[in-house]
């Protein structure tokens, strides 16, 4: 078992924000076991915005989180720390909207984690190991990911310019490394963006401070602190952003021309396609004592994630042995797609009873249905996975969309309104 871990003392970081240029003040403090990477913006009265895919809103220049109307922008160099010193549980107080930009890189982030220190806590850290290659591309972006000991970073990237034409680099992800190699490389930008960039409302607080400006031929203000500092930076943005994952990754990953848009992306089919070590939420044997259903209906194998009253994702492990596979087709299994909606129902209703006292005396009724499509047939071998997000839950009925992926691609899709009763 890995120990999960946090800091041992709360530590802060000052400065603007590189694209909304407000002052801020970024403390970390130490969190509980369990509670991964969080953002609290003590400005809005203490808003919660969890470090995790679900919550992305903005890839364009920056990565941005957001739940309802509580916003953390260029949240990627203090992740990258965070995700390089193997931090699992932390709380992270802005009062204002975006982490500081200090001098442009994540040095001051990770130099006040190595100021804090960092100490195991208890309970068992998520991993996801690469247990097959796996190749995708989003937009320009390119990547491969293979299986690894540990995390491996190999970036190349192309611009043409003087002083960055193509540029590559390979970093093995620990703390000693990050802070040697990585972290002290600045984010960089083209003095001729600047005015677009301004209009768009980015870069507000972006100047040669606080950043690499690129002018025809060479750069406004302060040397190179390595000539391929460019690379080494977006290979930092590439670890803030598969930070998002909510875990450690064990894999090689080759990224050419990487954005954050498809960072992102590619974190998403690895949380789906990776072995995901962790702690199971809900096993079957309880999964029974909350769902009515019994064989052959009962379609949940497993929870993996549970965040009452917001998401849930489980599993159905698909087996030549389904009684339906008899009929639907002889010769040709395919997995019937109202039960694979059936099965995401399930899920939901996993996720309902947990806001109930009494769940033994509670049954779920779903009400309707809209959206459902089919992507993907699904066959004996595949393990169907449910992730469902409430998007309304009022008295005792609520709605929700679910998509079910079978290795990281869509199969099917719905929004579902369902309601609690008595049995």
């Amino acid at each position: 078992m890995t120990a999960r871990r946090s800091i041992a003392k709360r530590v802060s970081v000052t400065g603007i924000g590189l694209h909304t240029g407000a002052a801020v003040t970024a403390t970390l403090a130490p969190a509980e076991p369990g509670s991964g990477i969080v953002f609290r913006r003590t400005d809005l009265g203490g808003a919660e915005i969890p470090a995790r895919l679900d919550r992305v809103a903005e890839t364009d220049r920056r990565t941005s989180l957001s739940n309802g109307d509580a916003v953390v922008h260029t949240a990627e160099h203090v992740l990258a720390a965070v995700a390089a010193h193997g931090i699992d549980d932390l709380m992270i107080e802005l009062d204002g909207p975006e982490p500081p930009i200090r001098d442009g890189s994540a040095q001051a982030y990770s130099q006040a984690l190595e100021e804090s220190g960092v100490r195991e806590t208890g309970g068992e850290a998520i991993q996801f190991r690469q247990s097959a290659p796996l190749t995708m591309r989003e937009g320009d972006s390119v990547y491969h990911v293979t299986p690894g000991n540990g995390l491996r970073l190999t970036v190349t990237i192309e611009w043409d310019h003087p002083l960055i034409g193509r540029q590559s680099g390979c970093y093995d992800v620990t703390p000693e490394v990050f802070a040697a190699e990585l972290a002290a490389a600045r984010t960089f930008g083209f003095e001729r963006e600047a005015k677009e960039l301004h209009e768009r409302g980015l870069a507000q607080g972006a100047g040669p401070e606080n950043a690499i400006v690129l002018t025809e031929q060479g750069v406004d203000g302060a040397a190179l602190r390595w000539p391929d500092e460019f690379v080494r930076h977006k290979a930092t943005d590439l670890l803030g952003d598969l930070a998002l994952l909510g875990g450690r990754l064990e894999a090689d990953v080759v990224a050419f021309r990487p954005s954050h848009a498809g960072n992102v992306a590619l974190a998403r089919a690895i949380s789906r396609t990776a072995n995901r070590r962790a702690p199971t939420v809900v096993e079957i044997q309880d999964i029974m004592k909350v769902l009515p259903h019994r064989y052959p209906f009962l379609l949940v194998d497993r929870i993996l994630e549970l965040e009452p009253g917001k998401r849930i994702v489980g599993i159905k492990n698909v087996t030549i042995n389904e009684p339906f596979f008899q009929g639907h087709f002889p010769g040709h299994p395919v997995m019937p797609g109202v039960l694979i909606i059936e099965a995401m129902a399930q899920t939901g209703g996993m996720m309902l009873m947990d806001s109930v006292d009494d769940p033994e005396s509670k049954v779920v009724y779903f009400m309707s249905m809209d959206g459902v499509k089919f992507r993907k047939p699904v066959i004996p071998g595949d393990q169907l996975r449910f992730e469902l997000e409430m998007l309304k839950f009022r008295g005792k009925t609520c709605r929700m969309r679910g998509v079910a992926y079978v290795d990281g691609q869509t199969v099917a899709e719905a929004e579902m309104m369902a309601a609690i009763v008595d049995r």
